[in-house]
């Protein structure tokens, strides 16, 4: 199956801890690594996102300049 370029789908499975295990490609392709804190997002209707701590504030900035601009 192609995918779009940049673009991945990997299957996880949730332990009974509710642990995952990120697949060693999509380790290795976004530089994660053990010890590394990772940000859980949810949004009922859209699902899970994962981002890297590191652009987390990036993220959160523009979420945030979204809500803004939408309350004007």
């Amino acid at each position: 199956m192609k995918h779009p370029k940049g673009k991945y789908a990997w299957a996880v499975t949730v332990g009974e801890k509710g642990q995952i295990v990120i697949p060693k490609q999509a380790r290795e392709l976004f530089g994660i690594q053990a010890g590394d804190t990772l940000v859980i997002l949810g949004d009922k209707e859209r699902g899970l996102a994962i981002p890297p701590k590191s652009v987390f504030t990036q993220f959160a900035e523009a979420v945030y300049a979204t809500s803004e601009a939408q309350d004007e």
